[in-house]
């Protein structure tokens, strides 16, 4: 039987980190993601453009949906 691989530690996520904390984070990287991709979209033009405004899209779903994670965490009184 194989010994088990063990992950590396190159890139790790503290395990000491809360979960706000770690939405938080996530929700600033979906955003500078969101503003790189469109930034882009005005560079492409058909096909391209289309795919990329696809991705942004996505990255956009991801942040509403990070938001409400953190609503529900921390809600707004």
């Amino acid at each position: 039987m194989a010994t088990p691989r063990k992950p590396g530690t190159l890139f790790i996520v503290n395990p000491e980190l809360n979960t706000e904390t770690l939405l938080v984070h996530a929700c600033e990287s979906l955003a500078s993601a969101n503003v790189m991709a469109s930034d882009l979209v005005g560079f492409l033009e058909g096909a391209h453009r289309n795919t990329l405004l696809g991705i942004a899209q996505v990255i956009m779903l991801g942040e509403l949906a990070v938001n409400r994670a953190l609503d529900w965490i921390d809600p707004l009184e």
